[in-house]
């Protein structure tokens, strides 16, 4: 009964999602108040009812009901209950479920948290974003149903995909997808803006929140997906530029575009234009995303679904909201005419030059990630684009990027000169020579090493330079307390530009210094890889709850002192028939020393291979900085009391001709 319930639900928040988009859209149109009022209660109620089409949905996984096709095919009884609950969204119906809920959710904020702003706006961003939820619930409804019954239920499941029973699930996909569908709002602003025929500066700060919640939610979603890969698969690696990954960062990247391009409408009503056209493109770029994981047209790990049909529909909505908001952005144009005017050197050109940087970037991303598709597709050929492509296309920018921030972070507004830039010379200095200092110790390695140890140096410091700056002159204490008091974006952007740096820093390290070593050992057998020593211990074979692990202990010494112990695994779920590799790793400051354990071999002993990683956990902490910059500047007074000064505008729209 319950799970008719849940369908019901489902049907009757797309119902609502279909009022919550017409009556407002008209009402805005005709200034009909009553019609417009209709926005906030329905997209309220919409929430609430996929709120409970999702309960029902995890309440059939929790207790395998397995008279549910979704559960059959994606759970079983010995699964432990994490990963009956997070089995959930660890398939395409349920993922989309997930996808309509917290697109329902976002929409329901604006309502409760719009109150100040102009009354045809909110009523065009709540029906811009309801329309988008109509689309979901009919590619729901129609073609992925989550409530599908079976006529006749077995006695279990059929498991989850091995590779997803991890806390990882847990969490990563739903930050991702806090991301990816938060950017939804980003869109229905530029959508809604260009109905009304008015960008300004309240516009600017009333969509920066949104999309930096957005930006925020999508560095922990991918960060949480580094990891996950670096522990999980066994191969080491922290990114292997595989598509879906792509399909994440990308959105990623035109997000940090449309973050720094906000600014430069708020704070001088330029680049109007352009930061619509962001807007919209960070939303089609996360349905692009989507279209790879549910498509099956790209070959992926991380992919929910093969399956081409479906892809028709995602590519329709593709093209229905993102072709239509451009084609409404072209007639929409000339209503958004630039009004404040800079010198090449200023903030707005280095914010130009950050969005330009980013913009091509991840259209680099794109092409790689597309180019095998197109290629099938126009040349009947197979191609494979892999990570020599793009670590070759894509460094250059993040170089130019990295040199870039704190440059263009000191410049005041409208003019500058070499005197600001002056400041950050004792910064270079240091950070040359500290690259000096590393390429001078390194013997026969690439200077990929000391650049992003320069490159890290020279953010971080920056950021810190940035921020003593916004404190005038005067005495030590008295500019400390001006720092305390400086607003919560201020130190946001230092924050995120400096995670940035540790997060290069780690990359760079990383990837020059790592020392791999694979040998064949039996029980009691010694490895040395530089100055630790392994020595493999015990091998045994252990029952775990829903799989058979063959599980090696391991001691990890350095120069001779026992540091710590070092657990890999080798998994075999009999129920799918598929092994994992569970990695064992000692984390530490400077360096992980991880170990993978592989196949038994025919004259005895186990293939071992064992890493050396400097930095790896640098990597996951500059993002965690990052986003704890994202966090800090939601914070700012400023954002949560956005458009204040406008609540008496008039609204009337500027009149298309």
């Amino acid at each position: 009964m319950i799970i008719e319930l849940g369908h019901f639900a489902l049907i009757l928040a797309f119902a609502v999602a279909i009022a919550q988009t017409v009556v407002p859209l008209v009402g805005a149109h005709y200034r009909w108040s009553g019609w417009m009022a209709m926005a906030s209660p329905a997209a309220t109620i919409q929430v609430l009812l996929v709120g409970f089409s999702f309960a029902a949905l995890t309440y059939a996984f929790v207790t395998s009901d397995f008279s549910l096709r979704l559960v059959v095919l994606n759970s079983h009884t010995d699964k432990p209950m994490l990963y009956k609950i997070s089995g959930v969204w660890g398939n395409h119906e349920g993922s989309l479920l997930l996808w309509v809920l917290i697109l329902a959710l976002f929409g329901a904020a604006a309502a409760w948290f719009g109150q100040q702003l102009p009354e045809t706006l909110r009523a065009r961003v709540l029906g811009v974003q309801a329309s988008v939820g109509v689309a979901f619930y009919a590619f729901i409804l129609f073609t992925s149903n989550p409530f599908e019954r079976l006529a006749f239920p077995p006695f279990n499941g059929e498991d989850l995909n091995p590779l997803l029973q991890d806390p990882g699930l847990a969490f990563h996909p739903p930050f991702l997808y806090l991301g990816y569908v938060g950017l939804s709002m980003a869109f229905s602003f530029a959508v809604a803006a260009l109905l009304e025929g008015r960008v300004d500066a309240a516009w600017g700060r009333w969509v920066r929140p949104w999309t930096l919640a957005a930006w925020l939610f999508l560095t922990i979603g991918i960060a949480l997906g580094s990891w996950w890969a670096y522990y999980e698969l066994g191969w080491g690696g922290f990114w292997f530029w595989d598509p879906v990954e792509n399909a994440s960062f990308m959105p990623w990247l035109i997000a940090a575009a449309l973050l720094h391009s906000a600014i430069v409408v708020e704070k001088r009503e330029a680049l109007k234009a352009w930061t619509i056209l962001l807007a919209i493109l960070a939303f089609g770029f996360s349905l692009v995303g989507t279209f790879i994981v549910r498509s099956g047209v790209l070959t992926s790990v991380h992919a929910f679904a093969n399956d081409p049909e479906r892809g028709v529909y995602i590519l329709a909505i593709l093209a229905i909201f993102t072709g239509g908001a451009l084609l409404l952005y072209a007639v929409r144009a000339p209503v958004m005419q630039a009004k404040g005017v800079f010198g090449v050197v200023s903030r707005e050109s280095a914010l130009v030059a950050n969005n330009l940087l980013l913009a091509v970037s991840c259209f680099v991303v794109f092409i790689g990630t597309i180019w095998p598709l197109v290629a099938e597709v126009a040349f009947d050929r197979k191609l494979s684009v892999g990570p020599p492509f793009f670590n070759a296309a894509f460094t250059p920018f993040v170089i130019a990027l990295a040199a870039l921030l704190p440059l263009g972070s000191i410049l005041p507004w409208k003019r500058g000169g070499g005197a600001h830039w002056g400041k950050l010379v004792p910064v270079a200095v240091l950070s040359v020579a500290v690259a000096g200092l590393i390429w001078a110790m390194q013997t026969g390695q690439s200077l990929g090493g000391p650049l992003g140890v320069a490159l890290g140096v020279w953010l971080v410091v920056g950021a810190g330079v940035d921020l003593a700056t916004r404190t005038g002159r005067g005495s030590v204490g008295d500019r400390l307390r001006r720092l305390t008091r400086l607003p919560g974006a201020d130190w946001g952007k230092a924050l995120a530009h400096g995670g940035l740096g540790i997060t290069i820093f780690g990359v760079a390290g990383l990837t020059a210094w790592e020392q791999e070593k694979i040998e064949i050992m039996a029980v009691g057998d010694r490895m040395e890889l530089g100055r630790y020593e392994v020595v493999l211990e015990d091998v045994s074979r252990v029952q775990g709850p829903n799989y058979i692990s063959t599980m090696a202990r391991m001691h990890v010494y350095e120069g001779g002192r026992d540091i710590g112990v070092l657990i890999p695994e080798k998994r075999i779920y009999p129920v799918a028939q598929m092994p994992t590799t569970e990695a064992g790793i000692d984390n530490g400051f400077l360096r992980d020393v991880y170990a993978v354990i592989g196949d038994p071999q025919q004259g005895g002993g186990w293939a071992v291979r064992v890493y050396i990683k400097p930095f790896a956990n640098w990597i996951w902490g500059g993002a965690i900085i990052m986003a704890l910059g994202g966090l800090v500047s939601l914070g700012d007074r400023r954002y949560r009391v956005a458009g204040g000064a406008r609540r008496k505008a008039p609204v009337a729209g500027v009149p298309a001709e």
